[in-house]
């Protein structure tokens, strides 16, 4: 997902990306979603199969 997507999906939940990195802009998604905000912070293994960022957080 590109910067763009990101920050829009975070004002849409209700989040202002400001300057803020990808990662602390999506971790704040997960926040405000109710979610752990575990995004890039696996070493290894991720058992959130429906994440709806893993595809990004495993690539990185």
């Amino acid at each position: 997902m590109n910067m763009k997507e990101v920050k829009d999906k975070a004002k849409a939940v209700g989040v202002s990306p400001g300057k803020m990195k990808k990662g602390d802009i999506i971790r704040a998604i997960q926040m405000q979603e109710g979610n752990f905000p575990c995004f890039q912070t696996a070493a290894e293994f991720c058992d959130q199969e429906s994440c709806y960022w893993r595809d990004d957080c495993l690539s990185a």
